[in-house]
């Protein structure tokens, strides 16, 4: 497969993955406790827990919560555990980059203002061939 020579999309990292969880005072305090990822931002009004780690958030949300319920189930071993991954773009044009993603056939859902590693962006949701969630934001 060939390298993306449209400047259209360029992936410029990792913003945050989202991870649903049963237990979060566990998993806080196993990431910030055990790997010192400090909580930088808590929503918990929608069940939302977002931890520095470097350049990048880790967001924890319970199961129970109004995101985490979202996602179903709660995750076990042999269950989905990661809600989505997001990617943060060089020169992010919504409206080029939603034209792109429709010419391949790609259905685009939610776009909105996030808060996630670099602050408050714009992105858009959309789903992988195999239905796993993806965000992307300038």
């Amino acid at each position: 497969m060939s390298g993306n020579s449209d400047p259209v999309i360029r992936v410029k990292g990792i913003d945050h993955v989202v991870l649903r969880v049963k237990d979060i005072d566990l998993m806080l305090a196993f990431y910030s406790g055990v790997l010192g990822c400090p909580l930088e931002r808590k929503q918990e009004e929608i069940g939302l827990y977002q931890l520095r780690a470097g350049s990048s958030l880790i967001d924890l949300v319970p199961v129970t919560g109004t995101l985490g319920a979202k996602g179903g189930a709660a995750p076990t071993r042999e269950g989905c555990n990661m809600d989505h991954l997001c990617l943060r773009l060089e020169n992010f044009d919504v409206d080029r980059v939603k034209a792109r993603l429709a010419r391949h056939g790609v259905d685009i859902g939610d776009e909105g203002i996030r808060y996630g590693a670099g602050g408050l962006a714009l992105s858009i949701y959309l789903s992988d061939p195999e239905g796993n969630g993806l965000e992307l934001r300038g």
